[in-house]
């Protein structure tokens, strides 16, 4: 009956997370998951699950596979299952259990990936997973790992055994040993990988430098600078051809940044690295101190948040483009597609 009632109120958002091209973003929530378009904005799916709350979800591009992570309140499964939700058959099709708590999922259409408060353990995408490979990692309680999407470059990226440190993992080649990128001096808090698994971006807790490297050579190729004072950078995503990235972080800004026109500097003076650090060229102001931020089709920001508010910010750059006042929408009020087509029958 408690649940019952939970359902009819405002669910809480517990988790937002982007698909692998950031065409559509999961939101977990405490009483299910949703799925939308990130621009134009729609919703796509809805699960309402009695049993609970979702604490994490992570979408396969845009087939009907998910990865769910009970959370919340009432959780629809204990913190150290994975389950695979097919959403064609309406019901979990794999329930991978841990000896400690799933922190994070990624997904590819051949791998399942778990990320376990200090190991990451790479799963065939089979009936009944087997393991191929794990590797141990410095504790991960934000569950970090990203994972190239491109078909051959498979690199996955996850914390080190120190902190700072990140190491990239060839899956097309799991004998391979990691490659070892000491990125920063304190630990590692936000990572991303470019689509073609080239690059790699970073930030550490303090939150003032993102750093890009190549994924090949472990070379820092970009520094770039959200400001001076300390945040918590929870997002970081590349465009397209990997020319921009976008940041966010608890200080309710998301920052847009040129790689093409970085300007590295080689000097050891803190004054000199503060001033050679390339600075963003656009931000702007969302509500929540939680939001994501990736890059549509279009080259406009778009950002969500775990109030429930979407952006759109459509920036200027290099003059070939008028920035426009952000666009928001609050996204846990809308109806999906299919609610729509049956209200106006």
């Amino acid at each position: 009956q408690r649940l019952a009632m939970a359902s009819r109120e405002k669910p809480t958002v517990l988790s937002l997370a982007w698909n692998q091209d950031q065409g559509c973003f999961a939101c977990g929530l405490s009483n299910g998951f949703r799925i939308f378009n990130a621009d134009p904005l729609k919703q796509k799916e809805k699960r309402e699950f009695d049993e609970g709350g979702v604490g994490h979800v992570e979408m396969l591009f845009r087939c009907n596979y998910v990865g769910l992570v009970g959370g919340g309140p009432v959780a629809k499964a204990p913190p150290n299952h994975l389950l695979i939700w097919d959403d064609r058959k309406r019901k979990c099709v794999i329930d991978l259990q841990y000896k400690s708590d799933v922190r994070g999922v990624r997904l590819r259409r051949d791998r399942i990936i778990a990320v376990l408060d200090t190991s990451v353990h790479i799963m065939t995408f089979t009936q009944s997973p087997q393991l191929l490979h794990k590797i141990e990692t410095h504790a991960n309680p934000k569950g970090l790992c990203a994972l190239s999407p491109h078909a051959t470059n498979v690199t996955l990226a996850t914390l080190g055994n120190e902190p700072g440190h990140v190491q990239l993992l060839d899956l097309a080649d799991l004998s391979l040993p990691p490659r070892l990128i000491v990125a920063h001096e304190t630990p590692v808090v936000c990572l991303a990988i470019n689509n073609e698994g080239t690059l790699i971006a970073t930030a550490s807790e303090k939150g003032t430098l993102v750093r890009v490297f190549e994924t090949a050579t472990s070379r820092k190729v970009h520094e770039v600078r959200r400001g001076s004072d300390r945040a918590t950078i929870h997002c970081i995503n590349f465009n397209q051809d990997s020319s921009l990235i976008c940041v966010s972080s608890d200080k309710c800004t998301v920052h847009v940044f040129n790689l093409e026109d970085d300007s590295k500097g080689s000097s050891s003076s803190s004054v000199m690295k503060y001033f050679n650090s390339q600075w963003s060229f656009a931000k702007f102001t969302v509500s929540s101190p939680f939001t994501i931020c990736a890059f549509a089709s279009s080259g406009a920001v778009i950002a969500v948040g775990l109030d429930g508010t979407w952006y759109r910010f459509q920036h200027a750059r290099e003059g070939r483009d008028k920035e426009q006042p952000v666009e928001t929408r609050g996204f846990l009020e809308l109806q999906d597609e299919a609610e729509d087509e049956s209200e106006a029958r």
